[in-house]
C-alpha cells in the first residue's frame, strides 16, 4: 500500500502550497522548482487534482496554482485516490482479482484486513494539513 511516486509528489507539492498561509497562488514553474520536480509533469499531476476538487488552477500573470480548500478540509483520500484509482483501495491480497469478503476468505483475510482497514481510515481521516509543512 506504498504510494506511487506521482502521489508522493503531489502531496509534497500541496504540503507546499498548504505552508503558503496567505493562500496566493504559486506559478506552476515556481512551485516545480521548489518541490524539484518538471514543470511538464508537475501540470499533468495537477491538472488530475484540479478536475478532482482539490487545488484551482488561474492562468495569467497573477495566476498559478492554490487549494480549493483549506488544508484541514482536504483528506488524504483525496488526493491519492484520483492519483492511485484501484490501488488507493486495494482487494484481496491472494487474489486481487476477486473482492475481498468474510464469506470468500483467502488464508491472509484476517490480517490483510485488519491493515486494510486501518489504510483506509487513514486516508479517510488525515487531512494535508495534518502532514504538515513543504517538507
Amino acid at each position: 500500500m506504498m504510494f506511487t511516486a506521482t502521489t508522493t509528489h503531489a502531496l509534497r507539492a500541496l504540503a507546499f502550497l498548504a505552508a503558503q498561509n496567505d493562500g496566493a497562488a504559486v506559478q506552476g514553474k515556481d512551485l516545480a522548482r521548489k518541490v524539484k520536480l518538471p514543470a511538464h509533469y508537475l501540470s499533468k499531476v495537477l491538472a488530475v487534482l484540479a478536475r478532482a476538487g482539490v487545488v484551482t488552477a488561474t492562468r495569467g500573470a497573477r495566476g498559478g496554482y492554490r487549494l480549493a480548500r483549506r488544508p484541514e478540509k482536504i483528506r488524504l483520500a483525496e488526493i491519492v485516490v484520483p492519483l492511485e484509482g484501484k490501488r488507493a483501495r486495494p482487494g484481496c491480497l491472494l487474489r486481487p482479482d476477486k473482492p475481498c469478503s468474510d464469506s470468500v476468505a483467502c488464508s491472509a483475510h484476517t490480517a490483510w484486513g485488519t491493515l486494510k482497514s486501518a489504510y483506509a481510515t487513514f486516508l479517510d481521516r488525515t487531512t494535508l494539513a495534518d502532514i504538515g509543512g513543504a517538507g
